[in-house]
């Protein structure tokens, strides 16, 4: 009996009952179902990384990702290029840093930075160009199940024209897809 006690204590340690909040295990990457007809849009999550927003040598933001303990959203927003055009590339990308474990989150205008919120914007438009913090807006992340959960985000950006203002995307942790 006393050879099976090591054992059972380790079984009993491996069958921890789960966290009731969701955790990104691996990377996901998928395409989201609320995009523009004139482009396509991409969901990331990034584990086990953080986010910082340096500053180059003409004072402009850039995001630098490195190993860390959040989980880093990116939403991508890439306009299809226009026919016979030159530098006609678009992108829109909007950063933030979340929890390793993602719970239920609302946030709203200066509450936006604690999790980085930043919008980027991609262009051959001189002067409307880089990234910028979000200040102004309404963040929500809601639990649906144990495996999956909807972010909620209007904005606006003062600095810059923008095309994406609003993501509204659920993410299924078990199945990698969106709705």
């Amino acid at each position: 009996m006393k050879a099976f006690l090591p054992i059972i204590f380790a079984l009993f340690i491996s069958c921890k009952s789960a966290q009731e909040t969701n955790q990104v295990s691996k990377s996901i990457i998928m395409t989201t179902g609320n995009c523009l007809n004139n482009g396509m849009c991409f969901l990331e999550l990034i584990p086990n990384k953080s986010l910082v927003f340096k500053t180059d040598e003409f004072g402009n933001l850039y995001p630098v990702i490195s190993e860390g303990e959040k989980t880093i959203l990116k939403y991508t927003y890439k306009r299809n290029p226009i026919s016979k055009t030159q530098d006609s590339d678009y992108t829109e990308i909007v950063y933030g840093e979340l929890d390793k474990n993602i719970t239920k989150t609302t946030l709203t205008s200066e509450k936006l930075q604690t999790i980085k919120l930043h919008f980027g914007r991609l262009c051959f438009c001189k002067g409307e160009t880089g990234y910028y913090p979000i200040k102004n807006g309404n963040f929500k992340i809601s639990e649906l199940t144990k495996n999956s959960f909807k972010i909620d985000f209007e904005f606006t950006i003062k600095e810059v024209p923008q095309i994406i203002s609003k993501i509204s995307e659920t993410v299924s942790l078990k199945s990698n897809a969106t709705n």
